[in-house]
């Protein structure tokens, strides 16, 4: 152990993208130390990858207030999201918007200055109006805008950066404090202990659970598996999105700006096929409600092709200058991609695996919380978690487009402002728990030797993908879950036997995708475990055997760890301070 390198900080933080950097630039510009670890190039972060904009009730387009704002949220979750987070969410939603304006951000522009906003799904003008433009723009990327500036901001503030480690298990003490995890470098394979009085994990999503995702290669769900195996629960992981428009067969994004723009789908007889489905908002309906519109087209045989497995997305009609202003990267993605040009042909789209609603349960603080004895929200003592990875849960069972930008924002920078006032109190290390990193430190040197006969990564991987694929889509049922928990459950077995056939220490990426697919089959595990138990439909987790929404039984968030299998807790219903909003029917 003497030769391990040690590091310490006063915060480390796992993942850079939104939320990640969003928390180390408040907590450098507060003269602390911040470390932040990421497996690859910060500005390769998948938050990168956003195109259509982040939410805010500004009101540069039409009138609009943040009590707008929070009861779509609200019902967008289909009334599972916890009132009070998303209270503060939306109220704080217009001054993370500045913020961003002040860092640099880009943002597209109106004739009279003011920053552009553009319609989205699942926004009313009010109770019951007109569809609101509350989608804070910079062309379709505004991911990328975001994390180039706040990259920029960091590296002027001068937080210390970690590029291309890989964070293996966090490190407990025999109280439950966690005191940082243990990294190793991938060019190199040198290993680094990182002693931290403060861990926010901001390691983003799960999308390469399924064959098809808008997911890059990199959202293997690193925190979650992390925290699991520290003895964590993972929250609502039944609810995972299906973004209604991803290019069919390959799954790369077509933003629901598209349709803000004033796309529309259609079948294969030239019908909006929305306007069965959702007479008022049509095409911008939330994202569940539109993937079952055009699931349930292709099963019915209104599919487009030859094979009958897609609709259309038509923008021809936007004319070729509205495309180029506010769509130029889609337009680009689609020549690129299937060699055809928006502005002239349609777009063919099939829903794809998108976004992970649930993750690591956190309170508005950005604190991570257990249940403990009768206490259904127990913080872990120096645990943070912020942005996809985590679940506050301001999405509930669904998540509206633009919310993912603003929530990693708000509650990155929440998280950061929790974590000064903690270490105030807390200013020194605590003593290591030199067991738990001897284990750690033997884990990763477990693959310096290669097994004969083990289990293939990438063949297990590639199932596992298959069998979420098949098991825990956008429809599911009782026997289709029942078979995905057995071959998930057997899958988990063969990963005790796997083996990579690298041993060396030089960019050894099989070592990387190992770790990987061990995070992967943990949140796999909670997702269809959880899944299966749900017996209704709410929000993106639809069941053809339980077709309605059940709020006398059902209305509690789900927990899934590896000691305690599932157990609940309750949806917290009460807002910070206006009244709450009862669950109604969910019609668009």
């Amino acid at each position: 152990m003497a030769t391990i390198e040690r590091r310490q900080f006063d915060t480390l933080i796992i993942g850079a993208g939104g939320g990640g950097l969003r928390a180390s630039l408040k907590l450098a510009e507060a003269d602390l130390s911040v470390a932040v670890v990421s497996k690859v190039f910060p500005t390769r972060s998948h938050t990168v990858a956003a195109q259509g904009g982040m939410n805010a009730a500004l009101a540069n387009v039409q009138p609009d207030n943040w009590h707008w704002h929070m009861f779509d949220t609200v019902k967008g979750s289909d009334y599972l999201g916890d009132q009070d987070a998303i209270e503060y969410m939306c109220r704080a939603a217009p001054k993370a918007v500045y913020e961003l304006e002040h860092f640099g951000v880009p943002f597209s522009r109106l004739d009279n200055g003011k920053i552009y906003q553009r319609a989205f799904g699942g926004q009313s003008q009010n109770f019951g109006g007109d569809q609101a433009s509350r989608t804070c723009a910079a062309a379709d990327r505004t991911g990328h805008a975001i994390l180039h500036s706040l990259y920029q901001q960091n590296i002027r503030a001068k937080t210390h950066f970690f590029d291309e480690y890989f964070a293996v298990d966090l490190m407990t003490d025999e109280d439950g404090h966690v005191l940082g995890a243990v990294i190793f470098n991938i060019q190199d394979g040198q290993i680094i202990v990182i002693e931290a009085k403060t861990t926010l994990l901001a390691t983003g999503g799960a999308g390469q659970l399924y064959k098809t995702t808008t997911n890059a290669l990199i959202n293997t769900g690193d925190g979650m598996g992390m925290a699991m195996r520290a003895g964590i629960p993972l929250q609502d992981m039944e609810f995972f999105q299906f973004h209604p428009t991803g290019i069919a067969g390959r799954g790369m994004l077509i933003t629901e700006g598209a349709r803000g723009e004033g796309g529309y789908l259609v079948n294969a007889d030239g019908e909006r096929l929305m306007e069965r489905y959702a007479p008022k908002a049509k095409d911008l309906a939330s994202r569940d409600v539109v993937s079952r519109a055009i699931a349930i087209e292709i099963r019915e045989g209104r599919g487009c092709g030859p094979n009958k497995d897609y609709v259309l997305l038509k923008l021809d009609h936007l004319g070729e200058e509205v495309i180029q202003k506010r769509l130029p990267g889609i337009r680009q993605t689609c020549i690129t991609f299937l060699g055809i040009d928006p502005a002239e042909q349609a777009i063919p789209v099939y829903p794809t695996a998108h976004y992970t609603m649930g993750g690591i349960p956190t309170n508005r603080f950005g604190q991570v919380v257990v249940p403990v004895k009768d206490t259904p929200e127990e913080p872990v003592a120096g645990l943070y978690a912020a942005g996809e990875c985590a679940c506050v849960s301001v999405h509930g069972g669904n998540r509206l487009g633009g919310n993912s930008l603003l929530d990693i924002l708000v509650f990155g920078r929440a998280a950061a402002n929790h974590i000064i006032d903690y270490l105030k109190e807390n200013k020194y290390h605590r003593a290591m728990n030199e067991d738990a990193v001897s284990t750690i430190v033997e884990k990763i040197r477990s693959y310096d030797q290669p097994k004969s006969n083990g289990e293939s990564v990438a063949e297990l991987r590639k199932t596992l993908k298959q069998v979420m694929e098949e098991h825990c889509s956008v429809f599911r049922n009782k026997e289709v879950l029942q078979q995905g928990v057995d071959k998930v459950e057997q899958l988990a077995q063969r990963m005790k036997n796997i083996s990579i056939n690298d041993s060396s220490h030089t960019f050894n990426t099989a070592k990387v995708e190992a770790f990987e697919l061990e995070n992967l089959m943990a949140v796999a595990l909670a997702t269809i475990h959880s899944a299966y138990a749900r017996e209704e439909s709410r929000g993106a987790h639809s069941r053809t055997d339980f077709t309605e929404r059940d709020d006398k039984s059902w209305m509690r968030h789900s927990l899934y760890s590896f000691e305690n299998g599932l157990d609940y807790k309750p949806v917290r219903t009460k807002p910070m301070s206006v009244e709450s909003f009862p669950p109604k029917p969910r019609v668009y």
